[in-house]
């Protein structure tokens, strides 16, 4: 997901977004532990979303300072 795109989310659909991220990183990392997992760069990809959003979060916490 692109940034421009969480940026137009409320802060409450990008908290929603980060746990269901967060919920198929936990899913995937047992997938690689068990080898079943079909795109292994999927989980990179996660990582950078879920990292994005915590971000944006930030961000819109901090406009009302």
């Amino acid at each position: 997901m692109k940034a421009s795109e969480i940026r137009n989310m409320t802060e409450v659909e990008i908290e929603h977004k980060l746990l269901g991220s967060k919920e198929q990183l936990f899913k995937m990392r047992a997938e690689i532990t068990t080898g079943r997992v079909e795109r292994p760069s999927r989980f990179r990809l996660l990582k950078r979303d879920i990292a994005r959003c915590y971000t944006i979060l930030k961000e819109k916490k901090g406009e009302g300072r």
